[in-house]
């Protein structure tokens, strides 16, 4: 039976600040780190034996990633990295200030972007520094596939993908599988794996640092899923 879990990155410094954060490679802050050190400690007083790890290519989904195996100790475990598992792409919006954006484009705007499906922010230009085809991580990806903004449900695609291609390979291995990643590539994968509407994943809040689990057969078949965090686990 393949085990996933799943957890968004622990709090950064822009979740700090409140600033749009996207494909900026921003790291953790002291809390982020603190949230990585109890989910490691988490799986290790559960006796969760962890096969293989995946992340995004972003600092803050790596860190939190080696953070719980070392905590777990699980160091050796093999860790791979994509830009598929990066978080939503902000465009225009990344590294400003969420109320301040919602000030000037208008709480029915900032709001059917922020918790709508379909809809992007503004696009970056490809003159953009700020765009992903300009930073080093990405300079192996062709150009035509790195995005200037994203919406969910463009995210959604990229990120399922890569979750059908690489991941469950694994899990039909029978491994236990975890993802370190962002709180809208993993609102994503959980929309896929619960099978939530389009229309209700917006408004699924994804913690950081909590451990989503997700037991499969060897179909492939959703048998079990619940929540770990500090002191107590959660059946759904």
């Amino acid at each position: 039976m393949g085990k996933l879990i799943l957890v968004r990155h622990g709090k950064s410094l822009w979740n700090v600040a409140n600033i749009f954060t996207g494909w900026t490679d921003v790291d953790l802050a002291p809390e982020g780190i603190e949230e990585a050190n109890i989910a490691g400690i988490i799986i290790k007083d559960h006796n969760i034996s962890i096969d293989i790890c995946f992340s995004s290519y972003l600092k803050r989904a790596i860190r939190t990633g080696l953070i719980i195996l070392e905590n777990a100790n699980m160091m050796h475990v093999d860790f791979i990295k994509s830009w598929k598992l990066n978080e939503r792409n902000y465009g225009a919006w990344q590294g400003r200030n969420k109320d301040e954006v919602k000030r000037e484009v208008g709480e029915e705007l900032f709001l059917e972007v922020r918790r709508g499906f379909s809809t992007s922010p503004p696009s970056m230009s490809l003159t953009d520094k700020r765009h992903p085809r300009f930073d080093p991580l990405y300079e192996k990806i062709s150009s035509n596939c790195l995005p200037a903004s994203e919406s969910l449900e463009e995210t959604e695609v990229r990120v399922v993908e890569y979750f059908f291609e690489v991941i469950v390979p694994e899990l039909v291995k029978g491994k236990t599988v975890l993802v370190a990643a962002h709180g809208n590539s993993i609102r994503a994968l959980m929309g896929h794996i619960e099978n939530i509407s389009s229309a209700d994943i917006p408004k699924v809040t994804v913690q950081t640092g909590l451990l989503n689990i997700y037991n499969f057969d060897n179909n492939m078949s959703l048998k079990e899923q619940y929540k770990l965090e500090k002191n107590s686990e959660m059946k759904i």
